[in-house]
């Protein structure tokens, strides 16, 4: 049986006071628990947070919470992923230590490198059969998959049994249509998924849980078929940096794109993120860490948090906004 989550949440706030007090020169003050880690302001003024779950997570809440402080110094113990915090701790100003803190060891977390290019399987003629039918290619980690509005709809598989086009959304939903229609020919097969899918990523349709998956890469799709909308003159999809585990966890969508000045990466997500800006700059070190970077969120999500975090990034980002009635637009290269 699980611990309860109060009981939960005092079990991290007692591991970070432990943690702070074996390892750090002061002393920590009011620490407060949560459901995925603790956070406290020292004596000094600094900080110290304890990213337990979901760690990767844990720098933008650790920055958060610096904002409000007297001093910009930051301890942060990750559980897990500590050199990937790491690395993305090195793209902001201040002094910002991160400590692996695993069982029952602490070290300092040593930056890990970007994930590596990783080529997706060559299958022309199925990449082919995904844009005879109308989807967003979308080449991410080595996986290509088909996207209407954003959203997944088939994929390209390659194992012992060969090379296919799978349909569905999501891992079970492929799944389920193989078992249920598998004599189905391909193409017939995505076009009745796209069409269900479709008929849920329209202007004007009821809430349904097909247009609030994946909402990141619905506006990311919407902003590659007119990317004058954020004043750039193309936009296309590119790897985020860390890889997405399912369709169901909101990740932000990554793009790269060109303005009048040089390229751009554009990283979009909908809904609340301290972690947004973390990711962001990730996403830039990952693909051009020269390029300018632009945060694109709707209007009721543009938090001055937001702005605040940017503003501590070594290299400065730009935080859009686009209006909360993104969805209702109706250019886009998947609705027919």
């Amino acid at each position: 049986m699980g611990l309860e989550p109060e009981r939960r949440r005092q079990l991290h706030a007692m591991k970070l006071r432990s943690l702070v007090g074996e390892h750090l020169s002061t002393s920590a003050e009011d620490v407060v628990g949560t459901d995925e880690g603790a956070s406290a302001n020292l004596s000094d003024g600094s900080v110290a947070v304890l990213a337990e779950e979901r760690a990767h997570r844990g720098l933008g809440n650790a920055l958060a919470l610096s904002v409000r402080s007297t001093s910009d110094e930051i301890y942060l113990f990750a559980a897990q992923e500590g050199p990937v915090l790491a690395r993305r701790a090195a793209l902001f100003t201040g002094p910002i230590e991160v400590f692996a803190a695993e069982k029952d060891s602490v070290s300092r977390a040593v930056p890990a490198p970007p994930l590596p290019p990783m080529k997706a399987v060559s299958a022309p003629q199925l990449v082919e059969v995904l844009q005879q039918a109308g989807l967003e290619v979308v080449h991410e980690h080595g996986v290509t998959v088909g996207e209407v509005a954003g959203l997944e709809v088939a994929r390209i598989v390659s194992d012992e049994v060969g090379t296919r086009i799978e349909v569905g959304v999501g891992a079970h939903d492929r799944e389920a249509f193989a078992l249920l229609h598998g004599a189905v020919p391909t193409p017939q097969a995505i076009e009745q998924v796209a069409g269900v899918v479709r008929s849920h990523r329209l202007p004007g349709a009821e809430p349904h849980p097909l247009n609030r998956l994946g909402a990141e890469r619905w506006l990311r799709a919407h902003l590659i078929a007119q990317p004058e909308m954020i004043g750039l003159s193309e936009l296309v999809a590119v790897a985020p940096p860390i890889q997405r585990t399912n369709l169901k966890e909101a990740v932000p969508a990554v793009a790269m794109g060109r303005s009048t000045s040089g390229e751009v990466i554009v990283v979009c997500a909908v809904g609340i993120d301290l972690d947004l800006v973390p990711f962001a700059a990730d996403a830039r070190l990952l693909h051009n860490q020269d390029a300018d970077l632009m945060v694109v969120v709707p209007e009721r999500d543009e938090h001055q948090i937001l702005r605040d975090l940017a503003e501590r990034l070594v290299d400065s980002a730009k935080v859009v906004a686009v209006p909360d009635g993104w969805r209702e637009w109706t250019r886009l290269s998947s609705v027919p």
